[in-house]
């Protein structure tokens, strides 16, 4: 009797980790795509690996990175994360339930109770039991497009679990790109960019042979697959040039079908390859087109207009007949969009404000606003429900009807302004065109020649 209870015991304290992390998988999932307008997954079919794996990606998004992952993969996963995250017991406790492993890093001082050794060993069991263990071989979390020099330790555990089991492990890397469109941005975009598997068995000879030559024979082949599914630029200045060509030139692709983050990464690509080409072939392009690009950035900030305009044709009669249906739209939604202010607007600034307080780094941001949306909305949305209850009491179907009105409401409020300020440059624009033609012609045509040197 004393036997089974005790095996129920067992049981049910195994069952709470788990537990906790399929619960925690569905919260954060939901906030991802509340955070996220597109969450693309390209070549989604490669995630589908029999038997232990390594999963690695980039690092430009501190814990949204790990987020991003574990709600893309069906199966469970464990993740390496830096000891400094697990600096109090219960962190220690809440954190390993989550099936996060620490690792002392050199340079951040060592976390009483961690030992790299053992979290080497719990790597090892993991992928001995054929399951799922994520690691940033990058070290460090940067927002930028450029993959960052490579620790070999990935690598190392890698050869190792698979050499102590005699090459028959069959343990596969799987290379991940994280593409954001603008990562710390609310409704921003991120293509998930799955790419071809590594075996690890193809390369324990080297390891075996020479232990540090093996290691990094396999960390450059990370290196080398990473880069095929990354839009990687070589240094800041190179990056920030691509994104102000892109914000000019990509209207017309978005008319053409740049309607999801997959086709943008394919331009930021494009434009980059591009840049590469001119580098080698024709360097004085490079002058030209920077130039180019400052002159018409110069311009539409003087105007104040959206570049997307720009490739409109201008009829009046279409442009005026799309407002008057526009301010019909805005009369119509106005009391929804008023609703969503007051029951939403309170907690978005507070976000704001509370983020830039608790860090300065903007690799923190999309993470921390989901962990804080996560809690204010719900507390703000239970206090309006109490307040209206003790003026009105509610039925249970109109506190339902309340509770899913408030946040479909402030959906409603962000787009409704979004598409205020759309109005706005509508208006602008046909006022240009009619007053200053001569000038948005002029522009369009700078604009079609930075075009030409990408088409």
């Amino acid at each position: 009797m004393h036997k089974y209870i005790a095996t129920k015991c067992a049981k049910k304290i195994i069952l709470v980790p788990s537990m906790l992390y399929r619960i925690l998988k569905l919260i954060v999932g939901f906030g991802i795509r509340l955070y996220y307008k597109e969450v693309r997954v390209k070549n989604k079919a490669n995630l589908k690996i029999e038997g232990p794996l390594i999963i690695i990606a980039n690092h430009p998004n501190t814990l949204m990175d790990a987020w991003m992952i574990g709600n893309v993969c069906n199966q469970p996963i464990h993740y390496m994360a830096k000891a400094t995250l697990f600096d109090s017991k219960f962190k220690m406790w809440l954190l390993k339930s989550l099936n996060m492993i620490p690792i002392n890093r050199i340079g951040e001082g060592r976390i009483q109770g961690v030992s790299n050794q053992d979290s080497f060993e719990a790597c090892y069991e993991i992928l001995e039991k054929g399951k799922t263990l994520v690691v940033f071989p990058e070290g460090s979390s940067f927002q930028e497009r450029q993959l960052r020099q490579l620790k070999s330790g990935t690598a190392r555990i890698a050869l190792t679990v698979e050499s102590r089991n005699h090459n028959t492990l069959g343990l596969t890397i799987l290379p991940i790109g994280l593409n954001y469109s603008q990562a710390e941005k609310f409704r921003s975009s991120v293509l998930v960019n799955v790419g071809q598997p590594i075996l690890v068995k193809e390369y324990t000879k080297d390891f075996d042979e020479n232990a540090s030559a093996g290691a990094r024979k396999l960390t450059e082949q990370f290196r080398i697959r990473l880069e095929q599914v990354l839009v990687n630029s070589d240094n800041k200045e190179e990056e920030k040039l691509v994104d102000r060509i892109a914000r000019i030139v990509e209207s017309r692709y978005t008319r053409e079908g740049m309607d999801n983050v997959e086709k943008e990464m394919s331009l930021l690509k494009k434009i980059r390859d591009r840049l590469d080409d001119y580098k080698v072939t024709e360097a004085w392009k490079l002058e030209e087109i920077e130039l180019l690009v400052e002159k018409i950035e110069w311009e539409i900030n003087k105007w104040d207009i959206r570049t997307d305009f720009l490739d409109r044709r201008f009829r009046s009669r279409m442009f005026f007949r799309q407002l008057m249906f526009s301010f019909i739209f805005l009369l119509i939604g106005l009391p929804l969009f008023v609703f969503g202010i007051l029951h939403n607007f309170i907690q978005y600034k507070l976000t704001d404000i509370i983020i830039p307080k608790l860090t300065k780094d903007i690799e923190y941001y999309a993470p921390m606003a989901v962990l804080i949306g996560l809690i204010l909305y719900p507390l703000f949305y239970y206090g309006f429900i109490e307040v209206v209850n003790m003026f009105y009491p509610l039925t249970f179907w109109k506190w339902l009807g309340y509770l899913i009105a408030m946040p479909f409401s402030g959906m409603f409020a962000y787009f409704f302004f979004r598409y205020l300020k759309h109005i706005g440059y509508k208006w602008k624009y046909i006022f240009l065109m009619i007053r200053q033609k001569e000038v948005m012609l002029s522009l369009k045509e700078k604009r079609e020649s930075l075009r030409g040197y990408f088409d």
